[in-house]
């Protein structure tokens, strides 16, 4: 027997649901988080090619590099056709790997999906397309649930944002790439909902009349919007839907941009492209871990006996080679978290050469984010403008996503809408619990 569920497949976590009819049933997951329901969309692949995912990934990913050793050997990466002129040559190109790395923890998964001009990343001997990634993401995730549900699943509802890329071509290459990683995980049956709606339909649950209702779905990789009219399952409407490539990861990387990078040189380091280059790459996940080469190690060292910054760049070495960059990563947004319940938070690290020690305001955090209030608040009003509806048409505005609790948004909804009608929903299954309802078949 198969059975279909719903999967929100999140830029920072990720859940698994199924709906019989009247009840929705949140699938424990990761029986390790602090929240089994919820996954995080972390992936952690071994030298030996075994994979982890979620917790049970980044606890592997610990036990292996704390404090272990590194061992850099040249190898080489293929050949490169030199021309000029009437000169043509092929040359030899080599790389230097730590041929003691145990894996390779990869996070923001669905990032990667809509980033243009990503094609993958070289695991070991082997490289891995971005497809490729997301499908052993989701075999996992596909066996877990098998596993506690008893049963054969072939049948999938994916999430998928208003707009992967505001490109059509990048958005639809994004949407084809996640169905194929989801065919090759062994899912014979796939269709897609749009997260904000998925979202709409769970909120439909808790109410007894029709409404015309606004989806703020706002987490770590998108900004979705949908203004439908629910309560009348025989009547539902999408008046209208809209999104912006902007949320919580982009969040994080202003923290990095505007508060951290002075630690590591930034400012202080000056006419060093080399060092700068390391610098500017420590807000990019993708890019940072690539920078542990001898070559790199030596510019830093060479820059510290002279005498360049060296507190600074001991830690930039640190973050490099010490595999610090996931914990920096996670200290940081777990301070953006903590300013939506509170006026002021703390990002600390202090490990191998690192003594970072912030006190970081929420004054300070809407400051470096301003930027974005404005692409959020245009795309809401332009959605409210294609829907036909004026504000006071709007029976409530329902938030999901851990962003959408950032206080400066939610306070731009109450003004927009009136505060009376700003709903909460639950930030981490929401939209799952709306992809099991449409997996099941009660939509349309």
């Amino acid at each position: 027997m198969s059975i279909r569920v719903g999967i929100d497949f999140g830029t920072s976590n990720s859940g698994v649901a199924v709906y019989d009819g009247e009840k929705v049933k949140l699938l424990p997951i990761d029986r390790q988080n602090v929240l089994p329901e919820v996954v995080k969309t972390v992936l952690y692949i071994t030298r030996d090619y075994r994979t982890l995912i979620g917790q049970e990934a980044i606890e592997q990913y610990y036990r292996h590099n704390i404090n272990r050793q590194r061992r850099y050997v040249r190898q080489w990466a293929g050949e490169i056709d030199v021309r000029g002129g009437d000169m043509h040559f092929v040359r030899d190109v080599y790389v230097y790997v730590d041929e003691l790395k145990p894996g390779r923890l990869m996070q923001y998964l669905k990032t990667a999906l809509r980033r243009e001009g990503y094609a993958g990343t070289q695991v070991f001997e082997r490289f891995y397309s971005v497809g490729e990634l997301v499908q052993v993401y989701l075999s996992l995730l596909k066996k877990r649930a098998e596993d506690i549900l008893g049963e054969r699943i072939d049948s999938v509802t994916l999430g998928r944002p208003v707009k992967f890329s505001e490109s059509p071509a990048q958005d639809s290459m994004a949407e084809n790439t996640l169905r194929m990683a989801a065919e090759q995980a062994g899912f014979r049956h796939i269709d897609f909902e749009l997260e904000p709606v998925a979202a709409a339909l769970d909120f439909e649950q808790t109410i007894g009349a029709p409404q015309n209702v606004l989806i703020f779905d706002f987490g770590g990789g998108t900004l979705d919007i949908a203004i439908m009219r629910l309560g009348d399952r025989g009547d539902r409407k999408v008046f209208a839907s809209g999104g912006v490539d902007v949320a919580g990861s982009d969040f994080d990387r202003a923290i990095i941009e505007q508060r951290m990078l002075p630690f590591f040189g930034a400012g202080t380091v000056k006419h060093q492209p080399e060092i700068l280059e390391m610098i500017h790459a420590v807000p990019d996940w993708m890019a940072l871990p690539e920078l542990g080469t001898p070559q790199n190690r030596n510019i830093l060292e060479k820059a510290i006996r002279a005498g360049l910054a060296p507190v600074r760049l001991r830690a930039l070495q640190s973050l490099i080679y010490n595999d610090l960059a996931f914990t920096f990563y996670n200290r940081v947004e777990a301070a953006k978290i903590a300013l939506s319940s509170q006026g002021v938070a703390l990002i600390n690290l202090d490990d191998k050469d690192i003594d970072l020690w912030e006190i970081y305001t929420r004054t300070q955090f809407e400051s470096d984010i301003n930027s974005y209030l404005g692409q959020v608040e245009k795309v809401l009003l332009d959605t409210l403008s294609a829907s036909g509806l004026e504000p006071g048409q709007i029976d409530a505005v329902v938030k999901t996503g851990g962003s959408s609790n950032i206080p400066i948004f939610s306070a731009m909804l109450a003004q927009i809408f009136g505060a009376d009608k700003v709903k909460e929903s639950n930030a981490f299954s929401s939209v799952v619990a709306g992809l099991a309802i449409r997996a099941y078949g009660s939509y349309g």
